[in-house]
């Protein structure tokens, strides 16, 4: 069997975090977490995952901060990165896009629809 897929989920809410770090877990994916957008970076950094689930409204840096650094950065410009947030207006997903995100869905959310982005992310797909 090849290696754990490797997520790592940003939220500053630790129900999300809990909840998105169970589902994903119950699929076989290796989750990593960071409640802030300093530390997700830090966290690429330190081991580089397949596949980010990223909130928007966070202190610090904002998700869409948070997007447009690793699109900036040469050595993870291509992390396929999934938006998940309460902001929902054509104008957040339109900000969502424009970072760099590649999916973008909002709160409250379907877990099978997460892990179907994800999959479909991984595999090339999306």
């Amino acid at each position: 069997m090849a290696d754990a897929r490797r997520v790592l989920i940003v939220d500053d809410d630790p129900l999300i975090l809990n909840i998105v770090h169970t589902v994903l877990d119950l699929e076989d994916f290796s989750v990593s977490t960071a409640e802030d957008g300093e530390t997700a970076l830090a966290a690429i950094e330190r081991e580089p995952p397949d596949v980010m689930v990223l909130d928007v409204m966070m202190p610090g840096m904002d998700g869409f901060e948070v997007c447009a650094a690793i699109r900036a950065s040469e050595a993870h410009s291509t992390l396929p990165i999934v938006l998940l947030t309460a902001r929902d207006t054509p104008e957040d997903r339109q900000a969502g896009m424009d970072a760099g995100a590649d999916a973008y869905l909002s709160k409250p959310f379907s877990p099978l629809e997460l892990i179907e982005v994800i999959e479909k992310l991984l595999s090339g797909t999306a």
